[in-house]
């Protein structure tokens, strides 16, 4: 039990903190990769729009 205690007590463990800095940092690029695709993505909708837009501007086909 005191063997327990004085583990518990003694602070945290060296691989534990090592394992949260690297999650941390997992998540924090996983965000920046989300961010990325975000403008990605908006930038390719207002291209689509442009060209929807331009389409419905031209004149009709002769059938």
């Amino acid at each position: 039990m005191a063997k327990a205690l004085l583990g518990h007590v003694g602070g945290p463990d060296p691989r534990m903190v090592q394992e949260m800095r690297r999650l941390q940092q997992r998540v924090r690029d996983l965000e920046d990769e989300v961010g990325r695709l975000q403008a990605h993505n908006d930038a390719l909708s207002a291209t689509v729009a442009n060209v929807a837009v331009s389409s419905t501007e031209r004149e009709p086909a002769l059938a």
